[in-house]
């Protein structure tokens, strides 16, 4: 029979020694550690988890998830083991503070990233709209889309609960930023519809100086004044007038920065056509799209065609060239047209 009453001294193991033994093999938490633990108590405004410290852990509500949390019941179950972030180190109780929202973020950030070297299109709702754009959540990260990139006719306030399909613009983890257009994602989406040669009915929606802007079927293209025809012309406007609905060709898609690019120079049976007798060169538009498409393709296998004038595509200065879903909106670098102070951050504090 064991003895109860033996003293620390007849066991020769003290209750100072039993700490120091506690100590020499105490594992050291630091934050930003992901550590296991088993929850063992729910309290009303958070939990207290055993990740093998000396002193049990809190999670407090507002670290429990990504999302809103009311109750913490909703994550957390007792006796379950998951994964904790450590966010702070021991307080004056020697207790650390826990997070499993930070664990989210840090996985959402990695998602996002995945999509974007992907160049996925995904999807979203708008939850709310300010002064520069929409809100939307992607992978419960804060998104934001720029006013400039809504490919709507719809004013801003009655986008709040339609979902969008959106591409991403810029994904910044170190300056907290999520920003994404849903007018790339609508291009994107009509530009694979499209092929370089094709002949398409359009409606000129705007001119400029240095060219028309024609929308085809919701997407509008620029038919550079270079390309209207292979005469001089001083200005769009002595050829067109808004409103007019004109054949062009595609002469050029360039889906990653947006932008098509039409003729109806390509299109003239004789040089000047499009000033002199425009219903002629409608007339004959796919005949000398065909040709210009054997043209090209002889061309790109390196064979001798029959004399004909294949222009190349202009290339026009950043400022001048522009592809909108429903307005003209200038292309730069796919940077947004916001302040800095516009751009909510992805991670809410």
């Amino acid at each position: 029979m064991v003895n109860q009453n033996l003293t620390a001294t007849e066991i020769g193991f003290t209750h100072e020694d039993f700490a120091a033994l506690l100590d020499k093999y105490d594992y050291h938490f630091s934050p930003g550690d992901i550590v296991p633990g088993t929850v063992f108590s729910i309290e009303p405004r958070g939990a207290l988890i055993d990740i093998g410290a000396k002193t049990a852990a809190y999670i407090p509500i507002q670290e429990m998830s990504i999302n809103r949390v009311d109750a913490p019941e909703e994550v957390l179950q007792s006796n379950e083991t998951r994964e904790f972030f450590i966010l702070t180190d021991e307080n004056e109780d020697g207790q650390l503070t826990l997070s499993i929202r930070r664990i989210e973020y840090m996985r959402a950030w990695e998602r996002v990233r995945q999509l974007q070297a992907e160049d996925a299109t995904v999807r979203s709702g708008v939850f709310a709209t300010n002064r520069g754009g929409a809100l939307v959540r992607i992978e419960g990260l804060r998104g934001f889309i720029p006013g400039s990139h809504i490919s709507t006719r719809k004013p801003k306030e009655e986008l709040v609960g339609e979902e969008l399909p959106l591409k991403f613009l810029e994904v910044d983890e170190e300056r907290n930023r999520l920003v994404l257009s849903h007018r790339r994602a609508l291009v994107e989406r009509k530009m694979n519809r499209l092929e370089v040669g094709e002949v398409v009915i359009g409606t000129v929606r705007g001119i400029k100086p240095y060219g028309a802007f024609i929308d085809i079927g919701g997407v509008s293209g620029l038919l550079h004044i270079s390309e209207i025809s292979h005469e001089h012309i001083d200005t769009p406007h002595s050829v067109f007038n808004v409103n007019d609905e004109v054949k062009v060709m595609i002469i050029d898609l360039d889906a990653e920065r947006g932008r098509i690019s039409l003729s109806t120079k390509q299109l003239e049976p004789e040089p000047g056509d499009m000033i002199k007798n425009r219903d002629l060169v409608y007339d004959k538009a796919e005949e000398m799209a065909a040709k210009y498409r054997e043209q090209m393709l002889a061309k790109q296998q390196g064979l001798t065609v029959a004399p004909a004038e294949v222009t190349e595509t202009v290339e026009t200065a950043e400022t001048e060239v522009a592809v909108v879903a429903e307005a003209e909106v200038p292309v730069v670098a796919e940077t947004t047209e916001t302040t800095e102070e516009e751009i909510p951050a992805a991670v809410e504090e």
